[in-house]
């Protein structure tokens, strides 16, 4: 046995790291709220349906059934299969919580293509397998930029989702049989690839395999594709050169747009392409918890602050480059040309959740939040049919959502997070139960099988008063843990009318007693609006403000607020705020209204002219929750003002 095997042995048999926190599964968690709940309606009503139909109108469906032949028109894509996939596994989660015999069946039939489809060594891959049928054998010939193994990845968290939902086997079957094929050409055994794929994605597809089967061979090649990334002789460089290519011609210039310059032990700051940097230490948590590997965790811990201390947008967006689809240097931050993908987003509330089963700490829920609240949500419209690929936080007029992409990764990304959103609120743990988001709504777990329900009743995110209503089938003692947000400076909580004292530890109050049904746990979080001011090594936005109330970054749109350009706009930092709740606007939000000062326009003859004083007229504007902009009339949009 190699070093490298007997360390990683070594590895595997380390015992796990015990996990504070287990999540509360969506499927026990009921949203009854005035913010999630129509959005899950929707995306259940006329997301799923739109997706689906874009699904057949490009192709995507159809190239499952392998009928392409070179010279036609709209071969299947390398990545196509990951979006049906994304679409399936959102599928899924919805027919969990709402049964839907309709969709049931149309699931069936989706699927039923895709075990159609699969070679008898158990490869799938629609792109591929069409090729190989016009002689063109290419198979792992491009892990680097290729995602044959990113599709198998979401392929597998598509069909452990479809698995957990209705109990059926056919989908899960087929990707057992395609992950023991990975499993018989990867690794660091003799004839084997010793490669992993420039996408990440099936890291942590596998450990969900794992835990659905039990099989530790699939826990074990998810640890050998996060431990082989980066290692020496590089691989990308191998494979590059048996396609006859110089490796120095690489078009990303550098490993470290797919994090894979250092091996993952060995990165220190975030680095590359977003979307596979947060699937990737999604991975490098769910390794940590279940190998009991301490360097994986202090990995994510570093890389962790490299992103919220220097590279994290506002509204919780990240990446803020179209050219990488990512980072670049500390304090980049623009706000016009963000490009904020919304499934970096969606990746970095799965990182941050991961992240928070270890300990409960809530800066990491503090994270998930800000990202749950702002730079999610505002990809998808609130009729469910349009969604924004790129996030910026200022637009001149010409950005808006649209009905699908040629990269179509966003569309079913959101509608899977919005389909299993009720799975962020709550986690279990040995005598324990924290409360990490609020929403009307209840949330039934056990302990020492003894059932709780917690039911809020709340208007939480526009309100900061939450209640609580404990019930139990018997009394019984434990600490429930209720979060209180990093953003809110003033709050108390009180049980049964008698407030509890102490200084939150990590972010949480913890009541500790003795709890039976009818006691009632009362949050009160004092919600101002506030102007936040960006770091000052943030050269694009010095001497700006923006606007934030509770979790909800807001923006101030042009619809609402004539005075154009919107840049013209000066926040003063004594500027009052009326929070007023209009239910017939956006769906029902909060919206904010505030005299500011305008600053009047410069005389138009000329392109430059000598500098004189400024003057400024007094001017109200109106302010609404950026995740809801685009949503009406098009024109400007601004979150970042002068003060």
């Amino acid at each position: 046995m190699s070093a490298n095997n007997r360390r990683n042995e070594r590895i595997m048999l380390a015992m796990p790291f015990p996990r504070k926190l287990i999540p509360v599964p969506f499927t026990q968690v009921r949203l009854a709220d005035q913010f999630w709940a129509p959005r899950i309606e929707v995306n259940r009503a006329v997301t799923l349906p739109a997706e689906y139909d874009m699904l057949v109108s490009t192709g995507r469906i159809a190239a499952l059934d392998l009928k392409w032949k070179i010279g036609r028109p709209n071969p299947p894509h390398i990545f196509w299969d990951s979006d049906t996939a994304k679409w399936i596994e959102a599928a899924s989660y919805s027919l969990a919580a709402h049964p839907d015999p309709a969709l049931d069946k149309l699931l069936d039939r989706v699927i039923a293509k895709l075990a159609k489809a699969q070679q008898p060594d158990g490869y799938l891959n629609s792109h591929y397998i069409v090729f190989e049928r016009e002689g063109l054998d290419r198979r792992w010939t491009n892990l680097r930029d290729n995602h044959e193994l990113y599709c198998a990845g979401h392929l597998i968290e598509a069909a452990v989702a479809h698995y957990q939902a209705t109990g059926k086997r056919s989908l899960l079957d087929v990707m057992c049989r395609y992950a023991d094929y990975i499993d018989s050409v990867f690794g660091r055994g003799k004839g084997k690839l010793r490669g992993y794929c420039g996408h990440e994605e099936i890291e942590l597809a596998l450990v969900k395999l794992y835990h659905a089967t039990g099989n530790r061979r699939y826990l074990k090649l998810a640890q050998y594709f996060v431990d082989e990334r980066g290692r020496q002789p590089h691989y990308f460089d191998i494979e590059a050169r048996r396609r006859g290519e110089d490796p120095r011609t690489f078009w990303a210039g550098t490993y470290q747009y797919n994090q894979s310059h250092l091996p993952v032990r060995e990165q220190h700051v975030v680095t590359g392409h977003a979307v596979r940097a947060m699937y990737l230490y999604s991975a490098m948590a769910d390794l940590a918890n279940e190998t009991g590997d301490e360097a994986l965790l202090t990995a994510c811990e570093r890389i962790w602050h490299s992103v919220v201390d220097a590279r994290m947008y506002l509204t919780g967006g990240i990446g803020p480059s179209a050219r990488n689809e990512g980072f670049t240097a500390a304090y980049d931050l623009p706000d016009e040309t963000a490009y904020a993908e919304t499934c970096a987003a969606v990746g970095m509330v799965f990182w941050n959740h991961r992240m928070l089963q270890f300990s409960g700490d809530g800066k990491y829920a503090d994270v998930m939040e800000r990202a749950l609240y702002n730079g999610t949500i505002s990809g998808v419209s609130l009729d469910g049919t349009r969604f924004f690929y790129e996030n910026p936080l200022a637009s001149r007029g010409a950005h808006h959502r649209q009905g699908w992409f040629d990269c179509a990764c966003c569309p079913p990304n959101i509608a899977r997070m919005i389909a299993s959103v009720g799975g962020y609120f709550y986690s279990a743990g040995d005598d324990a139960i924290w409360v990490h988001l609020y929403a009307a709504g209840e949330a039934t777990t056990a302990l020492h099988d003894r059932l709780v329900v917690l039911r809020q009743t709340t208007h939480y995110p526009w309100d900061g008063a939450v209640r609580i209503d404990v019930q139990l089938d018997q009394p019984a003692r434990f600490t429930l843990y209720v979060r209180i947000p990093g953003w809110c400076e003033r709050y108390t909580v009180a049980v049964n009318g008698k407030r509890v004292n102490g200084a939150p530890q990590q972010g949480y109050v913890a009541i500790a007693r003795a709890w039976q049904t009818g006691d009632a746990v009362i949050v009160d979080l004092d919600m101002p609006t506030r102007l936040i001011a960006a770091h000052p090594q943030v050269r694009q936005m010095v001497g700006r403000v923006a606007i934030q109330r509770g979790p909800v970054v807001y923006c101030l749109e042009e619809v609402d607020n004539p005075i154009t350009p919107l840049d013209r706009i000066v926040i003063p930092p004594n500027t009052r705020w009326d929070a007023d709740y209009r239910p017939d606007l956006l769906g029902g939000v909060v919206v904010l209204r505030g005299a500011v000062k305008a600053l009047e326009p410069a005389p138009a003859h000329s392109l430059y002219a000598p500098a004189r004083p400024a003057r400024y007229t007094t001017a109200e504007v109106t302010a609404v929750p950026y995740c809801v902009w685009d949503n009406r009339a098009p024109g400007e949009m601004r979150v970042w003002f002068r003060s």
